[in-house]
């Protein structure tokens, strides 16, 4: 399985019912229960400033690109096992791919 490129109005949407209760996009934005996620794409996990991660985020050591959040949303404890994140991940690879593409136009 692989990203492609997806739908960003139905990753927008996604993004609304399923993440932003705990992230925010734009730049300058708080940290909620989650990070912000501005500027994620070229950033390791466990990187954003001024967000207290689990070790096992800091220390996967991840860089974060379309392939590799579009497989980490498959089931994020999986993919970060001792990940704080309650997620229990989109299944579907469209979903992802619509998601992913959403965020690459979004947190820039």
């Amino acid at each position: 399985m692989s990203f492609s490129a997806g739908d960003s109005a139905k990753g927008a949407s996604l993004f609304k019912t399923r993440c932003a209760q705990c992230h925010t996009l734009g730049a300058g934005e708080p940290h909620k229960v989650g990070p912000n996620l501005h500027g994620i794409f070229g950033r390791k996990s466990g990187q954003a400033e001024g967000f207290s991660y689990t070790a096992a985020n800091v220390n996967k050591g991840v860089t974060w690109e379309v392939q590799t959040l579009f497989e980490y949303l498959e089931n994020p404890k999986k993919y970060i096992p001792g990940t704080k994140m309650a997620f229990a991940g989109l299944k579907k690879e469209k979903d992802r791919n619509d998601l992913v593409t959403y965020l690459k136009e979004s947190t820039a």
